[in-house]
């Protein structure tokens, strides 16, 4: 089987517990989609971006959607939260199965600093595999900005890429452009879900891998199930976009050495750009 029904959910967020609303928006997808077989949710969708609420891997939101994972029987990638963890703050996404079984934990590589400042960038990479269906990667928001990260997990053999998004800044337009961008230049199905209010301003996305748009959202609540091919992801990687473009292959035979990936490697003009930090008002 080749074919696997993934359901973003785009809902309103507070800055506390989402976790009732969360429950409810779940058992209606249930209802009306019970062919789904994961369910995706924004980034910080468990209490906002409020790390005042941040919490330990396992604590009380961690333990509630793995109950939810195991009483609906599906994949549950319950988006992100603060996760407090040796003295530091990480924004953590875990992903569990229909067991209600913790799989795989991924920390956000890449915070939106300067404003998100406080929080720890993780440094492992995630992909974890649905038995009898495919690899998926998994990364947070920001992170698609980087295709370093996302080559990496294309690399290890992710074909569907989930990113749980928490944009409400002016700049989403660009985020969009990015995820279509990259399901072609990755020729993988992506999927970058976002939430509202105080968890985004919407528009979620799905793209398959020759980057056409399967969803585009727009500014109120969806429930968007959308059921992927995996052997679409496998065809076009082996014979190209729509028999054409294999960048894949094209990358990997490449003769370049790309030294600005070398340990050490540094740049007068990137050097030059200055600090990471939020812009100031100019003097006038």
């Amino acid at each position: 089987m080749t074919k696997f029904a993934v359901a973003g959910i785009q809902m309103h967020l507070g800055m506390g517990g989402n976790l009732p609303e969360m429950r409810k928006r779940l058992e209606l997808l249930a209802h009306l989609y019970p062919w789904v077989e994961m369910a995706v949710f924004s980034e910080l969708s468990a209490y906002g971006p409020n790390r005042q609420l941040a919490e330990e891997a396992g604590g009380r939101f961690e333990s509630e959607c793995q109950a939810l994972a195991a009483k609906y029987k599906l994949w549950l990638l319950p988006g992100s939260y603060f996760e407090r963890r040796d003295g530091l703050i990480y924004n953590t996404a875990p992903v569990i199965d229909p067991s209600g079984k913790i799989v795989t934990r991924y920390r956000k590589m890449f915070p939106f600093t300067p404003y998100e400042q406080g929080v720890t960038p993780g440094t492992e990479f995630c992909v974890f595999d649905v038995p009898k269906v495919g690899r998926f990667g998994l990364s947070i928001c920001y992170d698609l900005w980087f295709p370093e990260l996302t080559r990496t997990l294309v690399s290890m053999g992710a074909e569907v890429l989930i990113n749980p998004v928490l944009a409400n800044f002016i700049d989403r337009p660009a985020d969009l452009v990015i995820a279509q961008a990259s399901a072609a230049m990755f020729q993988s199905y992506i999927f970058s879900i976002n939430g509202l209010h105080a968890g985004g301003n919407g528009y979620s996305l799905v793209v398959d891998p020759a980057g056409r748009l399967l969803h585009q959202g727009s500014v109120q609540e969806e429930l968007i199930p959308v059921e992927v091919d995996f052997d679409v992801v496998r065809h076009q990687r082996r014979n190209g976009i729509l028999n054409m473009g294999q960048p894949l292959k094209s990358f990997r035979d490449a003769p370049v050495h790309f030294g600005i990936y070398d340990s050490g490697y540094r740049s007068d003009y990137l050097e030059g750009l200055g600090p990471l930090a939020k812009p100031d008002r100019p003097e006038r």
